[in-house]
């Protein structure tokens, strides 16, 4: 998702479940420094994974989302149409997301009966919901992913992601954004993973489409990044497609990922990218959750 827009409050970065140690670097008063050891050896990669945190959504049928997990972003023109312009209006509603009774999180997207405004000072045409784990759940490093089934149709916006939690100290795009998979409607058969940061931002983010060889809407997927140390890795259904590294940023751009981020999941509807629904797009729309989890690398 492009140009977020941070909300009103700091976002605090509590990360009660594996926020890593982070060491600032202090200013020195000498004038020359000592030169630094060499590094040592980076280990290889266990591929050993311990389940920190996950959300099952295994709730009662029309709960909301546990809100000791959940935070809802609201609105639309309030947040500038979520620097995308689209079409939709988040809720807090039940309707717009609630648990399945049978172990989904259901975020549906419809035609709005009670519209908010929208960024063009007209009603929102549908609204939809927007969930971020900001201040009660985040990962420095390690195995984030989501098992889920996606809607179709011209227009419809489905996304599974993340940005820094100082989001609201540094802005966007230095708090860093990893969008573990983005989907929209008009390529049926490809979803996209995608990094921005300070000089890969907007429509010069650095993406890799997953080509499914047929419509992406039709089963369930697990999708997943691994991040390490100066590394993040994209996965679907376990199998890789994309990797980056700072040595592969654009002349110019800085990497701003060593330090802790918070989840989100949403489905927007329109946009600058998916452009706008049409008659034939399927409404409501459904994006179906089996789970979120979090790993730790041992």
């Amino acid at each position: 998702m492009n140009r977020p827009t941070p909300a009103p409050h700091p976002w605090r970065g509590v990360l009660p479940v594996i926020a890593a140690v982070l060491t600032a670097c202090g200013g020195g008063g000498s004038a020359t420094a000592a030169p630094a050891p060499a590094p040592a050896p980076v280990p290889a990669p266990s591929k050993n994974w311990t389940l920190v945190w996950s959300d099952e959504f295994n709730g009662a049928a029309g709960t909301v989302p546990n809100p000791a997990h959940w935070n809802y972003d609201l609105g639309n023109a309030e947040n500038n149409g979520w620097g995308n312009h689209e079409f939709q209006y988040y809720t807090a509603n039940a309707r717009n997301a609630q648990l399945d009774g049978a172990g989904m999180l259901v975020i549906t997207a419809e035609k709005a009966s009670n519209p908010g405004p929208c960024w063009n000072a007209k009603p929102c045409e549908f609204t939809s919901a927007r969930i971020h784990t900001s201040n009660k759940v985040g990962f420095t490093y390690g195995k984030v992913e989501a098992r889920m089934k996606l809607p179709s149709g011209q227009g419809i916006w489905p996304a599974f992601w993340t940005l820094g939690t100082d989001l609201a100290t540094v802005g966007w795009p230095k708090s860093g954004e990893i969008d573990i998979m983005e989907f929209v409607g008009k390529t049926p058969n490809t979803t996209y993973g995608t990094l921005h940061g300070p000089g890969y931002s907007g429509a010069q983010g650095i993406a890799k489409p997953r080509e499914f060889g047929g419509p992406v809407a039709s089963d369930f997927h697990t999708y997943t990044i691994v991040k390490r140390p100066n590394e993040i890795v994209w996965y679907v259904d376990g199998v890789e497609f994309h990797r980056l590294t700072p040595a592969l940023l654009p002349a110019g751009g800085t990497w701003v990922f060593e330090k802790p981020f918070f989840v989100i999941l949403n489905l927007a509807v329109g946009g600058d990218w998916p452009g706008a629904p049409d008659a034939t797009t399927p409404l409501p729309a459904r994006m179906l959750v089996d789970w979120v989890r979090i790993y730790k690398e041992e």
